[in-house]
């Protein structure tokens, strides 16, 4: 457990950090509280409860849970991987992204607690700023934290769910954005933008990135890539059609996990995916939705790490 950083002028988060490491940490009973701080019983409840609501206090299980171990041991084995984290779902909430938000921060912290620089490559999506929200404050001058791709829509607006410059922001790591837009409106405007120095000198730092740690998309109406205006209805329908079942950065794949020779990947800005070999390729994905996309991934060695939960792990073991 881990009591986070406050604004010493804050008094009432001083109070609420006060009150949870007492419950938390010390295993006091709140009318224990309430007598060590002068408060009533119920305003100490109050700031317990702000403790948590205000992610003053983060609580982490160590006891291994055996059924999440063996889904771990089973997609590590089935799929050859690296490295697999399997955590805990919620029964009435399935594709709740909360929990392997804190399994990937964790797997972060770990490396941002080396000496030794380390390069940091992010995706982007709803399951990696959930992540990035799970990192706890760090003051990591020595590494650098890179963009997979593109953090503007072709407005020039930023795109809703780009994780590094919030990550560099928690650890005090340099940033390097993608400053363009996720997709090009042609080939020809893709080599403009391939001729940047700025690109090249990004690209490197993807390839020479120690981990990676990347979101994965499905295709159809409700997919990420469609709802965020980057793939057209129409697109969407000739992709299915050939047989198209996930995107991993923008990156369109088959059901084998092939890159597909298609319009929509010839005007993707994203560096490309690298390939899962030599160094950690993590997926951080959850939800039935999800399943397709993310076992054809796992096929074509597109990534060799998996951070998810129970319910998905099952599904992708049941249709393996």
């Amino acid at each position: 457990m881990t009591i986070g950083r406050f604004t010493p002028a804050a008094t009432r988060l001083d109070d609420a950090a006060r009150a949870g490491w007492l419950y938390y940490v010390a295993g006091n009973t709140q009318d224990q509280i309430a007598r060590k701080l002068s408060v009533s019983r119920q305003t100490a409840q109050r700031l317990v409860a702000m403790a948590v609501s205000e992610r003053l206090v983060k609580v982490r299980i160590d006891h291994p849970i055996g059924r999440c171990m063996d889904l771990a041991e089973g997609l590590r084995s089935t799929f050859d991987l690296r490295h697999v984290d399997v955590v805990p779902s919620d029964p009435g909430a399935p594709e709740l992204l909360t929990g392997v938000a804190i399994a990937a921060a964790a797997e972060l912290e770990l490396m941002l607690r080396s000496p030794d620089p380390r390069i940091i490559a992010l995706g982007t999506g709803r399951a990696l700023k959930a992540t990035v929200e799970q990192v706890p404050p760090m003051d990591c001058p020595q590494h650098r934290v890179v963009s997979l791709l593109g953090n503007m829509m072709f407005d020039g607006s930023a795109t809703p769910y780009n994780a590094v410059i919030r990550m560099a922001d928690r650890v005090g790591a340099r940033h390097y954005p993608y400053p363009f837009p996720v997709m090009a409106r042609n080939s020809e405007e893709l080599a403009v933008m391939h001729a940047q120095e700025i690109m090249r000198n990004t690209l490197r730092l993807s390839t020479d990135a120690d981990v990676t740690l990347v979101g994965i998309g499905q295709l159809g109406p409700l997919g990420p890539i469609v709802v965020d205006g980057f793939m057209p209805h129409d697109v969407l329908a000739e992709l299915m059609a050939a047989g198209a079942a996930g995107e991993i950065t923008s990156w369109v794949y088959d059901g084998d996990g092939h890159l597909m020779d298609c319009g929509h990947n010839s005007k993707v800005t994203s560096a490309p995916l690298p390939r899962a070999v030599d160094r950690p390729i993590i997926a951080v994905a959850v939800g039935e939705a999800k399943v397709r996309a993310i076992r054809a991934a796992l096929r074509g060695q597109l990534i060799n790490g998996l951070i998810t939960n129970e319910a998905t792990a099952e599904l992708l073991l049941a249709r393996a």
